[in-house]
């Protein structure tokens, strides 16, 4: 067959997450949740992670559940090496293939930073880089103890991309996140066939920019025609789906899902 005839003989790969489990840590947040839902519905098994909101959490099981995949909880915080196992454990109890990690654990450090002292800074670097990191090392271990390829995809945020004032405790840890993934990238493609991407949200009506937003504090983005409207859960979803989509050819990128707001410097 020539290449005219194959023109129009496309694969795309329709519930290519059939089969397959991913993790979702901070799953049951206003990204996290929007996340587990599109995965679940596109045919995969979820892992939800969550630090303590146990009724939060069965309140979504009990929502994913009518896409019949199964769906495992385990609570805990991912610097704790103990949580980190665990949900590798639960990936593997699925009985489907543990392919995935999507990591939108998060915390927006909001003590001011010349206010800040070392323990301050400590905990957000621990939140916001530490546990990540170290979460994706270890399900990158039993992608390579099963010889299986995967994709991993952390949050950072669209303060880690550009410059806003106030943010040296937040924005900084999730830069580094954004660095380091970029090297994990490199690291774990070729032979391991582990892909590594970043997603940087900007202000959504879900997550920790919500409570923000209701209080008027991102009004004049809007007024003054910087975007045209605040973002939806929806939109980080969908941009993760494109990123864990079994053979996607996109690794070591950042995706900044933000409606333009960090394009125009010049109104913001």
């Amino acid at each position: 067959m020539n290449d005219s005839q194959q023109a129009f003989d496309f694969d795309f790969n329709d519930e290519g997450l059939r089969g397959r489990t991913v993790i979702v840590a901070g799953g049951t947040g206003g990204l996290g949740s929007a996340v587990a839902a599109l995965l679940a519905r596109d045919g995969a098994a979820i892992v939800l992670g969550y630090r303590r909101d146990r009724a939060r959490a069965e309140r979504l099981k009990g929502y994913l559940s009518r896409y019949g995949r199964a769906v495992e909880l385990v609570e805990g915080d991912i610097c704790d090496g103990a949580t980190r196992e665990a949900l590798v454990e639960a990936a593997a109890r699925t009985g489907a293939e543990v392919y995935g990690l999507v990591c939108l654990v998060g915390s927006p450090a909001r003590v001011r930073f010349d206010e800040a002292d070392p323990a301050d800074l400590d905990a957000s670097m621990q939140v916001n880089y530490f546990g990540p990191i170290l979460l994706a090392r270890d399900f990158a271990e039993c992608l390579r103890r099963e010889k299986t390829s995967g994709s991993i995809v952390l949050f950072s945020t669209m303060q880690a991309v550009d410059l806003f004032s106030s943010s040296v405790n937040y924005a900084a840890p999730k830069a580094a996140l954004i660095h380091a993934a970029r090297i994990l990238a490199k690291q774990w493609g070729g032979p391991d066939g582990i892909r590594v991407n970043v997603v940087a949200p900007g202000v959504n009506r879900a997550g920790m920019a919500l409570a923000s937003i209701r209080s008027g504090k991102y009004d004049p983005f809007l007024d003054r025609g910087v975007v045209a409207r605040f973002g939806r859960a929806e939109d980080v979803a969908k941009v993760v789906r494109l990123l864990v989509e079994p053979d996607n050819y996109v690794t070591g990128q950042v995706i900044t899902v933000d409606g333009g707001l960090t394009l125009r410097k010049d109104l913001k």
